[in-house]
């Protein structure tokens, strides 16, 4: 059986436009990783019922989008932030709350970053401010050093990837239950996974950007082989 990916999308309310009340997007290339890696992508947007989708969905891919709001872990915003509709964030909380402990989550870029803050964790909002270059902006090609003898590894199969890097802002306090497994050169947090869940995974480069590349295309197959996993045990329980 294929299994079904929930994805959730980027919003942007806008009440005063009477034809629309604003727009939900996704990039083609997260759905198209889906797909080419064998999974059924479905998109999510924040005014769904979240109860409902997590007895729908066998994986769930938290895209990148734009910057999260301080106050969510304690601080003000930065004047370098731009931020992102809240309801998508209030969502995502709900559905994180909602779905199976053991329902693969991968998350990307601002997907990293959601599932730090979410689980307690801090960002630094910009990230200029404490490397002191841009080079993580603008579609960077870098290498990341992957700690060995984690699930990212396991995954890569390297000790070293590279990503394409379009943030500016990265994980600072690590969350609860998260541990980091990659950086950059200058020590930025490139990649976190949970350690009590069997395959939640956050990068902060964005590989569906490089889907030629073999490493990957590897993160997108084996976050669907897990929802594979997960849908064929879920169908035997029931």
């Amino acid at each position: 059986m294929k299994p079904i990916i929930g994805i959730t999308v980027d919003c942007r309310q806008d009440p005063d436009d009477l034809r629309t009340r604003g727009k939900l997007t996704l990039n083609w290339n997260y759905a198209q990783g889906i797909s080419d890696a064998g999974g059924v992508p479905v998109l999510i947007p924040p005014t769904a019922d979240m109860v409902v989708l997590a007895g729908i969905i066998h994986g769930w891919l938290i895209p990148g989008g734009d910057d999260i709001d301080a106050t969510q872990f304690g601080e003000e915003n930065h004047p370098k932030v731009s931020l992102q509709d809240p309801a998508r964030f209030e969502g995502e909380k709900w559905l994180l709350e909602a779905i199976d402990t053991e329902l693969p989550v991968f998350g990307i870029c601002y997907g990293c970053q959601f599932l730090n803050v979410a689980r307690g964790g801090t960002l630094f909002q910009h990230l200029p401010d404490v490397v002191g270059h841009e080079s993580h902006t603008g579609g960077t090609l870098q290498e990341y050093q992957v700690e060995p003898e984690t699930k990212l590894y396991n995954v890569v199969g390297d000790a070293t990837i590279s990503g394409k890097s379009y943030h500016h802002q990265a994980v600072n306090r690590v969350g609860e239950n998260l541990k980091v497994v990659s950086k950059a050169e200058d020590g930025t947090i490139e990649a976190v996974e949970a350690t009590d869940r069997p395959w939640m995974i956050g990068v902060q480069w964005h590989p569906e950007r490089t889907l030629s590349d073999q490493p990957s295309k590897q993160l997108f197959k084996e976050f669907v082989l897990a929802a594979k996993r997960y849908a064929e045990s879920r169908s035997r329980a029931e």
